[in-house]
């Protein structure tokens, strides 16, 4: 068990995101999306609040926190592959 998960920050594609990641890296999965059970100040009840997902074996939380923090591309992930046609 990984004693360690990546949070990822988004404002509101966490879980456009997570599913990206499961198509494009091996070993990845979407395994739950956690939707606000009613209605709360900064949205709406089944609004996604939190995604949990693995890439490439990596535990992973999607959290859809808001605008405060911007996505960017200072994370990213770097998957090694053996040539150019596994790539």
């Amino acid at each position: 068990m990984a004693k360690n998960t990546i949070c990822l920050w988004y404002d509101k594609d966490a879980e456009a995101a997570a599913r990206f990641y499961s198509e494009i890296f091996p070993d990845s999965v979407v395994s739950a999306v956690h939707r606000a059970p009613s209605d709360y100040p900064a949205g709406k009840e089944g609004d996604v609040l939190t995604v949990e997902f693995t890439v490439a074996g990596l535990p992973c939380i999607g959290l859809n926190g808001g605008p405060e923090f911007k996505h960017n591309e200072a994370f990213s992930f770097q998957i090694a592959t053996d040539d150019q046609e596994e790539t």
